[in-house]
C-alpha cells in the first residue's frame, strides 16, 4: 500500500534543499528524499564554494538569468540567516596581449547578461591588489564571493523543517510510475516503501538523468545523456598571500585552474577537467605537474612543495567533450507532458549560486 504525500523532492543537495524549503514556504507538504546518509555529500560539497556574478553564460540562458538573480538572493539570504560568506571579488587575469580580445569578449558577454560592474585592471592595478599575481591586463568582478556551502545547506534544511517539511536520509528512489492521478515512487533503503505524490521534483544532480530514466510514463526522449566532468583540487599549505579570487581566461569545459579561498583563508586551486564514465572521486596525483604549470602562469612565485592533494568533484553535465556547453534544464509538464513532475538536468556551476533562484523558478512553474 502506498503512502500519500503532497510533494517529494529527490536529492538533498543545495538545490534540492532550496526547492524543498521554497515549496514548504509556498504551503506545500514536502518530503526530501536523499539516498546518502547525510545532506549534500556529492556535488554540493565538492566544488569551489564560489558565489558567481553571471559573467560567462550565454545571454538569455537560464544559467545567465538564474545566476544573476541567485547572486543577489544568496547574498541577502546569507546575511539574514548568518551563513558565513564574503564578497571578496574576482580577478580574471590575461597573461599577455594575445588574451586581450578574450577579456573584451568576457566583458561584453557580462554586459549582455546585465552584469555591469566589471572593472578593467592594468598590470599595475593587478600588482596593487595582488602583489604575487602577474598579468598583462585583467577584469575585476566585485560581485563574486565565497560561501560556506555546508552552513548554507544546514540553513535551508532548517527552513524546510521549520515550515513542516522533512528530510529522509538513506532513502534511494529506485523507480517510479507516472500517471494522471499522481506519481508513485519506489523507495529503497533500510525501510522500503511506496510513496504516491502529487508533485515530484527530481534534484538528483549527477544521477538525475538515470533517475528520470526509471520513471515509467516519462518518454525516453525527455531524458538527456549524463556526462561526468571530474575536477581535482589542490590546496596551498600555510598562509595564503591572496585577498581575492584569481581566475585565468576560461578554457573549454570549465573556468580553468583558478585560485579560490575558503572562509578560513585557506587557498585552493582547481578544478581541472577530466571526462570520466562513472562517479569516481579518487584523486590522481599525477596531475600535480600540470597544476604547477597552470598556476605559475598567474602566480609565478608558487612554491610547489606547499601544494598538496585536496579533493575531487564531478560536474553533472548534459553535454560531453567537444560539444557546446548546455544550459540548465528545468523540464516541467509543458516540456514532457507528465503532470506534477519537474526534472532538473545539468545543474552544474553556477548551481550553488543560483540555488535560491532555481527554487523560485520551480515553484513558479508548479503554480502557473
Amino acid at each position: 500500500m502506498s503512502e500519500h504525500v503532497d510533494c517529494v523532492v529527490i536529492g538533498a543537495g543545495v538545490v534540492g534543499l532550496a526547492c524543498g524549503a521554497a515549496l514548504a514556504a509556498a504551503g506545500r507538504e514536502v518530503i526530501v528524499l536523499e539516498r546518502a546518509g547525510l545532506i549534500g555529500s556529492e556535488t554540493s560539497s565538492r566544488n569551489s564554494e564560489v558565489i558567481h556574478a553571471g559573467i560567462y553564460y550565454q545571454p538569455g540562458s537560464l544559467k545567465a538569468r538564474l545566476c544573476r538573480e541567485g547572486n543577489a538572493r544568496l547574498y541577502a539570504y546569507c546575511a539574514a540567516r548568518g551563513v558565513p560568506h564574503r564578497r571578496l571579488g574576482k580577478i580574471i587575469v590575461g597573461g599577455g596581449p594575445e588574451q586581450d580580445a578574450r577579456l573584451e569578449a568576457i566583458r561584453a558577454n557580462a554586459s549582455a547578461n546585465q552584469v555591469s560592474d566589471l572593472e578593467w585592471l592594468t598590470a599595475a592595478d593587478i600588482a596593487r591588489l595582488e602583489p604575487d599575481v602577474k598579468g598583462h591586463r585583467a577584469l575585476f568582478s566585485p560581485s563574486t564571493g565565497i560561501v560556506d556551502s555546508h552552513a548554507l545547506m544546514l540553513a535551508l534544511e532548517g527552513d524546510l523543517t521549520t515550515q513542516g517539511g522533512m528530510v529522509a536520509l538513506g532513502a534511494e528512489v529506485v523507480g517510479g510510475t507516472c500517471a494522471e492521478h499522481g506519481i508513485t515512487l519506489h523507495v529503497g533503503g533500510a525501510e522500503p516503501m511506496e510513496l504516491m505524490a502529487r508533485t515530484v521534483v527530481n534534484c538528483a544532480g549527477l544521477h538525475a538523468p538515470a533517475l528520470a530514466g526509471k520513471l515509467h510514463g516519462l518518454a525516453p526522449g525527455h531524458v538527456p545523456t549524463a556526462y561526468y566532468a571530474k575536477g581535482h583540487y589542490f590546496r596551498l599549505s600555510g598562509r595564503a598571500p591572496f585577498a581575492h579570487l584569481v581566475y585565468p581566461v576560461p578554457e573549454p569545459g570549465g573556468l580553468g585552474i583558478h585560485l579560490t579561498l575558503d572562509m578560513g583563508g585557506q587557498a585552493k586551486f582547481g578544478p581541472d577537467v577530466s571526462w570520466i564514465d562513472t562517479a569516481d572521486y579518487s584523486f590522481d596525483e599525477s596531475r600535480f605537474a600540470r597544476f604547477v604549470e597552470a598556476i605559475r602562469t598567474y602566480y609565478p612565485a608558487l612554491d610547489a612543495e606547499r601544494l598538496h592533494a585536496d579533493y575531487t568533484g564531478i560536474r553533472p553535465k548534459i553535454a560531453g567533450p567537444g560539444m557546446a556547453d548546455a544550459d540548465f534544464r528545468i523540464d516541467d509538464a509543458g516540456v514532457h507532458g507528465v503532470p506534477g513532475l519537474v526534472n532538473l538536468f545539468g545543474i552544474e556551476s553556477p548551481g550553488l549560486t543560483a540555488s535560491l533562484a532555481i527554487a523560485d523558478e520551480v515553484v513558479r512553474r508548479l503554480t502557473r
